[in-house]
């Protein structure tokens, strides 16, 4: 798997409350997105991700749906820290994080995910979505009361519907998909999917460049659009067998 990455604070925020995690001697990459006042946002998404690296290192020889409990237990442990932080902490009170975790097992990948940033699939040409949004426009969306063009521009399109350590129980989404060699995973938070749209994406991956090209047009397109938020994405790559 060849990794390329990215994560900036963009262009009007002051600091990066995103953060991302490659560790490809246990096939695990991650991202997340803080959130929460006096850095607060910055400590929520290293956190989730440094627990959620302790309890992924134990997951060594396990397989199928014992991998998916495994990467369940570590969101949960996630959750378990970040919330009592928050709540013990009063300069951390009310923060959380998004996680969005890929990880890679002989044929098999696991896809972990709480929050609105974003994991894709590029296969034989197409990009597919592989999570959804847990934000309350995101739920509008899946009832029908809005479309896909008001939910860009809705006002409320940042409220969250799940963080890491916005309660004391998480429910997250898992799912397994067989790995194919030429498969690509995009990871991103919502500072790069807001500006970014899946067209866009799809449009550039099909371009005869090389994928570092492709990968810092991307970037640059982000800034060039204001980039607002702080910006991470990741794009993992796979040429060969695991």
């Amino acid at each position: 798997m060849r990794v390329l990455s990215f994560s900036e604070k963009g262009c009007i925020r002051k600091n990066n409350e995103d953060s991302f995690l490659v560790l490809p001697s246990q096939g695990l990459y991650a991202v997340a997105d803080g959130m929460g006042g006096h850095r607060a946002g910055e400590v929520a998404s290293s956190t989730a991700l440094q627990e959620l690296e302790k309890l992924v290192m134990g997951l060594g020889n396990v397989e199928g749906q014992a991998l998916e409990r495994g990467l369940a237990e570590a969101f949960v442990q996630a959750n378990r820290v970040v919330y009592q932080s928050s709540t013990t902490e009063p300069e951390k009170a009310g923060m959380g994080t998004t996680l969005t975790v890929l990880l890679v097992r002989s044929e098999t990948v696991v896809i972990a995910h709480v929050g609105d940033s974003r994991a894709y699939l590029w296969r034989d040409g197409e990009l597919t979505s592989l999570t959804t949004d847990h934000s309350l426009v995101g739920e509008l969306v899946r009832l029908g009361q809005i479309s896909l063009e008001e939910a860009e521009n809705h006002p409320q399109r940042h409220v969250l519907m799940r963080a890491v350590g916005a309660d004391p129980e998480i429910e997250l989404d898992c799912r397994s998909i067989s790995l194919q060699i030429g498969d690509v995973f995009l990871l991103c938070t919502d500072g790069f999917s807001n500006l970014i749209s899946d067209q866009e994406i799809a449009e550039e991956f099909l371009t005869q460049a090389c994928w570092e090209d492709k990968f810092e047009k991307l970037r640059q397109l982000t800034l060039q659009r204001g980039a607002p938020d702080n910006f991470t994405a990741l794009c993992c790559i796979m040429e060969y067998e695991t």
